[in-house]
């Protein structure tokens, strides 16, 4: 435990992409061929390149970028990511490919057009696809962002899992990216979390209510979640692939084999540097929340997972616009009022805390996009128009696919 960092100390942010094809922007299931082509033609699950790793993730259309190691210093993040995606550029066109961010495919039918990674670790994989039949939008089509924040010891972890618990319903009113699945509106501006709160159905343990339960110390947590899921998977699994803390699928799952939690409530946005601010509000306001700045850590921590849930599925339906009516939750984030708008709320706490966080501040201008004009989402459904046909899906996300290789927020 000596070696372990400390909170806020260093960290790790991963990115899905999804490849897809440069004129008909279908998805393309050739992560394998592209990786191997980054390593020379060798078959891997991943390339390094410096700061920055390209790996491979459960499908064949969705490649991963992430921080090769815990970094130490957010800032200079959007900077190496915007390098490696443009190193990446060759092999892509060589391939007739480009990389499509948003959290889902607008117009994907995963039971035709998924196809699971069949290399290294597909053990694990073929057992996922046989307990739950991962040919479904919540397993096939779901692309975000994690962020991993580390902690040294049980202090530490339970002070900062009460602060992540009640961030997460809040995630959305900055992320939302997916508005649209099988080409129409569903509705809800992330679509993703509807999706991801039911792909573990067949094992519900799995990702339990979405919020984690409020279990401060490992025991209690090896005990109520660990032992429980692994429990309910073997009923699954009789040949034992499906083992570890990885199973664990909650929106921030404990991860005390390397002192961290990974946060997982986040749709990916049209370029990394929208994404990397994002990561830094997020780790902002954790701070100010293990600070006790606006409410004691007893209180943050009795919190209900009712609570915290209700919450979230209304911030998953309409993001900025959703309306939080809970007076205990906001008080928690030093609001007085009885009820307050979600984007309104986010715009108060980022104005606070970007006048003494320098980080923050000098990555604030994607931030300040979203809270002027609304999360990516809103924006793809304002282009969209309440009637769109399938060439004016394509348009649009042609357009925020160009973010990409503009490296600027998409704005209609």
């Amino acid at each position: 435990m000596a070696d372990r960092l400390k909170l806020f100390e260093a960290f790790g942010i991963e990115l899905e992409y999804m490849l897809v094809d440069r004129d008909t922007l279908n998805v393309r299931p050739v992560a394998d061929v592209l990786l191997a082509s980054l390593a020379g033609g060798e078959p891997t699950s991943e390339f390094s390149r410096g700061p920055i790793t390209w790996s491979n993730e459960l499908m064949l259309h969705v490649i991963e970028l992430k921080t090769t190691d815990p970094a130490k210093k957010i800032r200079p993040l959007p900077g190496q990511f915007e390098t490696a995606i443009r190193d990446l550029g060759p092999a892509l066109e060589s391939l007739n490919l480009r990389l499509m961010p948003t959290a889902m495919h607008p117009w994907m039918d995963p039971k035709e057009e998924a196809a699971i990674w069949p290399h290294e670790y597909h053990e694990i994989y073929e057992a996922y696809d046989k307990i739950f039949d991962c040919r479904r939008h919540g397993w096939a089509n779901v692309q975000s962002v994690h962020l991993n924040l580390p902690f040294a010891d049980d202090e530490e972890f339970a002070r900062l899992h009460a602060a992540v618990r009640l961030v997460l319903p809040l995630l959305p009113a900055l992320t939302a990216s997916s508005p649209v699945v099988e080409g129409v509106s569903t509705g809800d501006l992330d679509s993703r979390m509807q999706f991801y709160a039911e792909h573990c159905s067949a094992v519900p343990s799995l990702v339990g209510d979405l919020i984690p339960e409020p279990i401060y110390d490992r025991p209690t947590y090896q005990t109520e979640i660990f032992d429980r899921i692994y429990q309910d998977i073997r009923r699954h699994d009789a040949s034992g692939a499906l083992c570890g803390e990885f199973l664990n699928a909650r929106g921030a799952i404990a991860r005390f084999d390397r002192g961290s939690i990974e946060i997982r409530v986040m749709d990916v946005q049209e370029y990394p540097g929208a994404d990397v601010a994002i990561c830094a509000a997020v780790i902002a306001l954790v701070k100010e929340l293990v600070s006790e700045t606006w409410s004691t850590w007893q209180d943050q921590r009795n919190v209900p997972v009712a609570l915290l849930r209700g919450i979230l599925d209304q911030v998953s339906e309409r993001a900025e616009n959703a309306v939080i009516q809970s007076p205990e939750f906001l008080r928690l984030f030093g609001h007085s009022g009885s009820s307050c708008r979600a984007g309104d709320l986010w715009a108060k706490l980022l104005d606070r805390m970007k006048r003494h966080d320098e980080v923050l501040d000098s990555l604030f201008a994607p931030l300040e996009v979203i809270t002027d004009r609304g999360t990516l989402a809103t924006r793809i459904v304002a282009a969209l128009g309440k009637r769109f046909t399938l060439e004016d899906l394509k348009a649009v996300y042609d357009e925020v696919a160009d973010s990409l290789d503009h490296w600027g927020p998409f704005e209609p």
